[in-house]
């Protein structure tokens, strides 16, 4: 089985895309599959046509010059259609698997129609709904009813839909997309790279400043959807119960400014440790610092639909969560089980939860064993990505 990804991005860049990318990729190549790799223009300006990193072979697809909205995206279009027409017509792969965003499948539908190879189409997210978290549309504007509309056509075209978790099928099959034309490909970890986390590295402590203190942590990047904001807006209240609590952000995102301003106006730059981004191999010895993580997402149509990697990563780890309780942390966290969840939005929610759960520790143990198990049986790569082997095997056969 030869599959070739058309992707929007890959490693060696870090977000939860590329990560999911790299651990799909892994995985499929353990089954005995052959993996192709195409990159949008949003990969940016590479050194080479073709990298490695690592042991993956990443193709590269030219970026075209800039230009206004609508005619920038035809030109990365283009740049894709071009690269993949080339890659395609060289390999004769079996399948054609594109990721989102929607500017990856309009080429793979092109090609797979010329050269009768199978289109599927994978959905982490919906364009027009990270469109609106970024500023650059508004929910229900011209754009955005433009752009879902493109996605659903494109859905509706291709052979077989993936999406990430159950927030996504639902919404599609409310498209009108056919259930059995939809497999959701949960989020998951490798269970393996990630060890239960032990005592804190102390020489990191201490550089940190976390002597002596209480951790409440968040890993990730800043976007406006997380709800940092809310978390620094709880902090005050819960210095006044715990005065060695710190809040320690690890990270770093377009918001990243705005949260270092926000603290400083509610006097907490002593209090909030901006830690920067950190290569991804270290991340455990964040986790390790940490005595809670926070995910206090804000509830929109992005987060009510889409679960996130980190959650899943903190109980691989052992780490307590306690997270909004928006659609995608609902899929992941079961309250009072493998955490806790508030609701949406509420300050004063998330600090009665925060300073319940430093209350009660003795829960702990409990928690951290039921996020622990949940992740080894049930969000594993390897059970995950079993679930494209019958599509693709189908859509193969019929091809």
């Amino acid at each position: 089985m030869r599959i070739l990804h058309i992707l929007d991005h890959s490693i060696p860049l870090h977000s939860g895309y590329t990560f999911r990318t790299e651990a799909i990729l892994r995985e499929q190549r353990a089954r005995g599959w052959e993996t192709l790799h195409l990159t949008s223009p949003k990969q940016g300006v590479t050194a080479e046509a073709v990298e490695m990193v690592g042991n993956l072979k990443f193709h590269r697809a030219r970026v075209p010059p800039p230009g206004p909205a609508g005619i920038h995206e035809w030109r990365q279009i283009k740049a894709t259609f071009a690269r993949l027409a080339e890659l395609a017509a060289t390999y004769r792969p079996d399948i054609l698997h594109a990721h989102s965003p929607v500017l990856t499948a309009i080429p793979a539908l092109w090609v797979g129609k010329k050269l009768s190879i199978p289109v599927v189409y994978e959905i982490r997210a919906f364009w027009e709904d990270a469109a609106v978290d970024h500023g650059t549309t508004n929910a229900g504007s011209l754009r955005y009813r433009a752009t879902q509309r493109i996605e659903t056509e494109v859905a509706r075209r291709a052979a077989h839909v993936f999406t990430i978790c159950e927030g996504l099928r639902a919404d599609l099959a409310a498209r009108g997309i056919p259930g059995e034309r939809i497999t959701v490909i949960p989020n998951a970890v490798d269970v393996k790279s990630f060890r239960l986390a032990g005592r804190a590295d102390p020489g990191l402590r201490r550089r940190l400043g976390l002597e002596d203190a209480t951790v409440i942590g968040f890993i990730g990047s800043f976007y406006a959807y997380e709800g940092l904001d809310l978390l620094l807006d709880a902090l005050p209240g819960l210095l006044a119960g715990h005065p060695g609590l710190r809040a320690l952000l690890v990270g770093g995102g377009p918001q990243e400014k705005n949260l270092a301003a926000q603290a400083a106006r509610l006097g907490l730059s002593d209090k909030v440790i901006f830690a920067g981004r950190v290569p991804h191999d270290e991340v455990s010895h964040y986790y390790s610092q940490t005595d809670l993580l926070v995910y206090p997402r804000h509830s929109m149509r992005l987060t009510e639909l889409v679960t996130p990697l980190k959650p899943l990563e903190a109980m691989a780890q052992g780490r307590v969560c306690v997270a909004s309780d928006v659609g995608g942390h609902k899929e992941l966290i079961r309250d009072g089980e493998t955490g806790r969840l508030f609701r949406a939005g509420d300050v004063d929610a998330l600090r009665e939860a925060v300073a319940d759960l430093l209350a009660h520790r003795e829960r702990w143990p409990a928690m951290k064993k039921a996020g622990r198990h949940f992740v080894e049986k049930e969000r594993n790569w390897k059970r995950s990505v079993a679930n494209y082997a019958p599509v693709y095997e189908r859509l193969a056969r019929a091809k």
